[in-house]
Formats: structure tokens, sequence, C-alpha cells
């Protein structure tokens, strides 16, 4: 496998990539929408479960647009990194994963959320960009702990989880409101010295 890439610049607001040898991650970007729009929308039965209520307008493009904004935003100001998960081969768009919460002062740490296309489902590129994602936390934005919620009975979400490391630590009722519903979830975290589940750090 290549050696990983990771792309710390100097300026919060500037551009990051994330890549190995079969993966890479990088902001959204307007260009996106196409592929977004396509995987989503064929992957919407797949993915309502775990996420909440789509709204009316939740796959047009000026809401896209929006969500590049905000994003965008979010980026400069460090409260979040959103990424787009891609295969390098074809640049085709995957999934995303979303560095949130991003809590600074004393505790130095953040909450993680994903989602994947469903005909690239299982085949291991989430736990590709989880090991791009989680040294890019602690060495690239210096943080001390990653926290992560799923739904109990998401069984894929928590081997994944537990394969990279992450611990249970609670159970928190009605966590939030998924699918109309509101959910428990299952809190894990990882600190910098957790394993992955081969051993490896």
């Amino acid at each position: 496998m290549a050696r990983s890439v990771f792309r710390f610049l100097s300026r919060q607001s500037d551009p990051i990539e994330l890549a190995d040898g079969a993966v890479s991650l990088k902001l959204p970007r307007h260009a996106d929408y196409r592929q977004w729009h396509h995987l989503r929308m064929e992957s919407r039965r797949f993915l309502e479960p775990w996420e909440p209520v789509w709204r009316s307008d939740e796959l047009t493009e000026a809401a896209f647009r929006r969500r590049v904004q905000r994003n965008a935003e979010e980026f400069s100001a460090g409260q979040a990194v959103p990424l787009f998960l891609f295969r390098r081969s074809d640049q085709a768009l995957l999934g995303g994963i979303t560095i949130g919460y991003i809590r600074r002062g004393a505790a130095q740490s953040c909450m993680i959320g994903y989602w994947m296309g469903e005909k690239y489902a299982g085949q291991g590129h989430m736990f590709a960009a989880l090991r791009l994602v989680i040294p890019y936390i602690f060495s690239g934005l210096q943080l001390h702990r990653i926290e992560a919620a799923c739904i109990p009975d998401n069984e894929r979400s928590i081997r994944l989880l537990e394969k990279a490391g992450f611990r249970r630590e609670g159970y928190l009722r009605d966590y939030l409101k998924i699918n109309g519903a509101w959910r428990d979830h299952v809190l894990y975290a990882r600190l910098p010295n957790d394993r992955y589940s081969d051993g490896t750090s």
C-alpha cells in the first residue's frame, strides 16, 4: 500500500486532503453535486433508518450548495471538518465522514459521524477512512478524544468502531431523533493511545 499522505495546511480555511493507496478524503465542493445526488438517491432506503428524516428538498442542487457553503463556514471557524470519501483510482464518491462538535479548551475533543453508499458498504472503505481521519484528528487538529454514537442495533457500525480502536463508554437514552423517532445510542470513544483491533496504534 502506498504511504499515506496528510496535507496539514497553514490556515484553518485552507483545503485539506487525506489520502492513502485506495481512498482519499476531501472537503465537499459544488462540483461534487451530481455524484452525491446519484449516490444518495440510490442509497436512500439503505441510509434512512440511520439518519434524521430527509427534508423535501434534501437532494436538490440548491440545498446541496447551501450545505457546501455551511460546511466551508464551519471548517473556517474550526467547528467541523466535513469530508467526502473518494476512491482514488477513478474519483468515485463512496460516502462521507464528518469531524464535528470540535471542542477546545479543557475538552480538546470531537464527535465523528459517517455514511456510506449502499453499493460500497462492507468493502472496508470506511475503515480506510478512519485510518486516515484518526491520526489527522490527533496530530493535525491536536485533539485528545474522539467520540462516536450509534444506534445499538447498528451492528455494522459497532463492529467498525471497535475494529478502529473505539471503546464503549456509555448508553445515551433518546439521544437523537433518527428517521422520525427518538433513538437510544451507544457512546464510543477513542484516545491517542488506544489501538486498532489488530494491535496497531
